[in-house]
């Protein structure tokens, strides 16, 4: 399938003032494309408007409500591309189907939508997650697009609300994406476009969507801010937590770009990462750092980490060929935009 050779094309962002939306709108503007946001309400579109305003009339908001709740058959029509990022992150829920209907119903429903009513659309790339990899692991592992998180969901279907947080969600995300992949076998005779899955780990740095104090940012940058700044590691060891990839969400915007742009990514599912971390490595990494990047900083529990999981992110780097962020460009910058803030 093509994939988009003209800057001047059209891309529908679904959870647009969300913090990878917000990222990606920004970026495809700056590439000079025209961006479609959808958000909830038009309110929660002014920001975008605000601070994309140098791009004119090439941001248009449509408020298109609960997308888990209804078709976006009109936000797909006249677009060349989607990326489709809105779905639940959160590990604080009861019932699992709080999580999963939403996720698998908006996934569904914006790729029904272009099938109805996207006959220009090219591509779609659809933000999936690293949990539906992994969750977790106490026992060394390398991870790569080949592995599916079957554990999680068959946690939540044993357990239901009993079942781990982390489970909840990873399943949540593990059945979206799973409803991705069947949608497009299913109806491989009718569409005229194709699908890339992105599939990032935590996602933290600088944000550009609306946010007014603390409490108001994304859960991966709360979390970054309670270990980096509280020691606050949620009872767990930083020498072993969280065992997983990190990526800033500058390269997981630029990723989900490049996927519109490269013809080889059609069809794939992309581990976007870039090494495993415990929290350890960025305290040790921000204590280092002259000049102190922050005013508080918390130190942890110095010593050797202790790593399970071994990220093969090498598809990816060669069909996106991303230049990564570095873990002390990560910490200058997200410290920056705090201190920019008065925090």
């Amino acid at each position: 399938m093509p994939a988009l050779t003209d800057t001047d094309a059209s891309i529908l962002v679904t959870g647009a003032n969300g913090f990878v939306g917000a990222w990606i709108v920004k970026r495809a503007l700056e590439k000079g494309y025209r961006v479609r946001a959808a958000v909830r309400t038009v309110q929660k579109g002014r920001h975008l408007l605000e601070s994309n305003k140098v791009h004119g009339d090439k941001l248009e908001i449509v408020a298109v409500g609960d997308i888990a709740k209804g078709p976006l058959d009109e936000a797909v029509k006249g677009v060349d591309a989607i990326i489709h990022t809105a779905s639940p992150v959160t590990l604080q829920c009861d019932d699992p189907k709080e999580l999963i209907e939403p996720a698998v119903n908006g996934a569904v429903g914006i790729l029904s939508s272009a099938l109805k009513n996207g006959p220009s659309v090219k591509r779609i790339v659809v933000t999936s997650s690293f949990a539906t990899l992994l969750a977790y692991s106490t026992e060394p592992v390398t991870v790569h697009e080949g592995l599916w998180n079957e554990a999680s969901v068959k946690d939540v279907e044993v357990n239901g609300s009993k079942a781990a947080p982390i489970s909840k969600y990873a399943a949540s995300k593990t059945l979206a994406e799973k409803a991705v992949w069947k949608f497009v076998e299913d109806h491989k005779s009718e569409i005229n476009w194709d699908v890339t899955v992105i599939n990032p780990p935590w996602i933290f740095g600088p944000v550009v969507h609306e946010v007014t104090t603390l409490d108001t940012l994304n859960a991966s940058n709360q979390h970054f801010h309670r270990g980096l700044v509280k020691g606050d590691f949620q009872g767990t060891d930083p020498l072993k937590y969280p065992n997983r990839g990190w990526c800033d969400v500058r390269d997981v915007a630029d990723a989900h770009i490049r996927s519109l742009e490269v013809p080889a990514a059609g069809g794939e599912r992309l581990l976007v990462s870039n090494a495993s971390f415990v929290y350890q490595d960025l305290l040790d990494l921000a204590n280092s750092l002259d000049p102190k990047p922050y005013h508080t900083l918390a130190m942890g529990t110095p010593g050797t980490p202790i790593r399970f999981v071994t990220i093969d992110a090498s598809k990816a780097d060669r069909i996106l060929a991303l230049k990564y962020k570095t873990a002390e460009e990560l910490v200058r910058d997200t410290f920056a935009d705090y201190t920019a803030r008065g925090w």
